[in-house]
This record gives C-alpha cells, structure tokens and sequence, in this order.
C-alpha cells in the first residue's frame, strides 16, 4: 500500500517537474512575446488529440463542469500566470505563487471537510520561504496588477484542485483531461486575438519542435498524470508538488544555461524539496493494542421477529 502510494506520487510529480522546464524550452525555441499563443498551441491541441484518441464527449453535467474545470485549471489560470510574468519579475510572481498550497489546504477544509492540520500549515509557510530563497531578488519592483494576477492564479488553481477533487468524472482519465484542456485552449483563443493579434505566418524547425513539446508533454502527458494523482491522493498532498517547477526551472537556468546559483538557492531549494515531503507524510495508525488479549467474540444477534425487516448493513 505504501509503496502504491509513493510511485503514485512519484508520478504525479513529473507533471510539476516537466512544467519546470517551459522556461528553457519558451526562450530558447518559442518566438519570443508570444506567451499566450504559446498556452494554446500547448493547451487546445493536446485537448483535441486526447478526445481523438478516447473518442468521448462530456455528456449531462459534464459539459458545463469540464467548461468551469478547464477555466481554472487552465484557461482562467494561464491568461492570470501570463499577466503575472509579464508585470512582475520571475522571483516575485513564483513567491507569490507559492502560496497555492496554504489557498487549497483552507478551500479543502471549506468544500470536502478535510482537517487542517498544523504540519500542512508549516509546511506551506516553508514552502513559500523556499520559493523566495529560490527564486527572489533584492532588488525586485513590486507591481499591484501583476500581484493581483499572480494571487488570483493562485486562488484560481486552488479551486480547479478542490473541484477537481469533488467533481469526479465517471470517463476515463485521458478523457476528462481532454475535456479541460480543450475548454481551457478554447476559452484562451479570444484572450490571445485579443492581446496579441494573429498568430505569426512562418515557424522555423526550432519553433515547431519547441511547441511540440510543450503539447505532447507539457500538456497531454503532464496533465494527465496531474489529474490521475489528484483523483486518487488528497488535494493538499498534489498542490504540494508544484513547488517542484520553480526548482526544476532554476536548475536547469544553472545546469542548461549557465545561470549562477548562488548558497541562498541551494537552500531554498532544499527547503522547498523538505516542505513538499513532510506534506506527503501521512502520520501512520496506530493499531489497537493487544496486551489486554484477544477482543472477546460479539454476541449472536438476535433472530427479527415475525414480519420484520432485516436491517441492511452498511458497506
């Protein structure tokens, strides 16, 4: 049971892991201003090809659910993520970020009932000091709209977690993040027309491949492990493993592209690994003790009288 825990853990982990990487991958093979065309062409194809390949639709409730699922999870949270980097630095805008864990742990306990424990509150306030050690600069400008932005995407995907979480789709998984990753891609195509005009008329090879990625990876594949891991752990225990991305994405600006990490990042990032673990920590039971003996035998139940209904027993 343990061990089915943690691979399933390990596995939800490469999504955030692999989103760490869309940084490299947007500046060294995207055209550059373009971050908003970047989160379709990632997000809408990868939705197509999975409902191609599971050949399902929503059907009843599902239209409209996948509709306010794929707005949080992805439509709603990308233009907010995108707002965010543009207005403010990197280090400021994950900081912020940060505090995603701590939104889903109070929404969690809101909406599902889940008990807010004192470890998950110290490890989110850990996780957010982390991120700020990571990534935070001393000379960073505060922005109030890139701010708003970068907390609202945070409470955005805290919500899309614990909907997620109460909302569980009776399709298979492929198909419901399908679902949302076509509805999220659709709701961003008037946002990008909008803000960042037509798509450009020529892609090089680099560009291809770079978008290629990021839809067949950093979507389809990513995703899909996200939703798997959220349908099966806690709501908590997945927004935890997003602080993975700011700390893949800082070591490989330093192994990839020569980038300085300075004694100060190395510990926020050991911080941020210490933070995400003890979340993924459950305290064990403990069993009831046999030193008083073996529990003695239930007595016999007594036969239903005559004309009397059974009593079902719940399962």
């Amino acid at each position: 049971m343990l061990r089915n825990r943690l691979t399933l853990v390990l596995l939800t982990a490469l999504a955030p892991a692999a989103w760490g990487t869309t940084y490299l991958i947007t500046t060294e093979l995207l055209p550059p201003g373009r971050p908003l065309l970047a989160a379709v062409l990632r997000c809408l194809p990868a939705g197509l090809l999975l409902i191609a390949l599971t050949r399902r639709l929503p059907q009843g409730s599902w239209w409209w659910r996948s509709l306010v699922l794929g707005a949080l999870n992805i439509g709603v949270f990308q233009a907010l993520l995108f707002i965010a980097a543009y207005r403010l630095p990197g280090g400021i805008a994950a900081t912020v970020g940060a505090v995603q864990p701590l939104l889903t742990a109070g929404l969690s306990a809101l909406v599902l009932g889940d008990r807010l424990t004192l470890r998950t509150v110290l490890s989110g306030i850990a996780g957010v000091a982390g991120v700020s050690l990571l990534v935070l600069r001393a000379d960073a400008r505060l922005d109030a709209i890139g701010v708003v932005a970068a907390l609202g995407g945070a409470v955005v995907m805290a919500a899309g977690i614990v909907l997620s979480k109460r909302w569980v789709s009776p399709a298979p998984m492929l198909a419901t993040t399908g679902w949302q990753l076509t509805a999220g891609g659709l709701l961003l195509v008037p946002v990008t027309l909008l803000t960042e005009g037509a798509p450009p008329s020529h892609y090089s090879l680099a560009n291809v491949l770079g978008y290629a990625y990021l839809c067949l990876i950093g979507a389809a594949v990513t995703y899909a492990l996200w939703f798997r891991g959220l349908r099966e752990l806690s709501p908590v225990s997945v927004s935890f493993l997003g602080l993975l991305s700011p700390v893949v994405a800082t070591l490989l600006g330093w192994l990839a592209l020569g980038q300085d990490l300075s004694p100060l990042q190395a510990l926020g990032a050991l911080v941020v690994l210490g933070s995400l673990i003890a979340a993924q920590t459950r305290r064990p039971r403990t069993a009831p003790s046999s030193a008083a003996g073996p529990a003695p035998a239930p007595a016999a139940a007594p036969a239903p009288a005559a004309g009397s209904r059974p009593v079902r027993e719940n399962a």
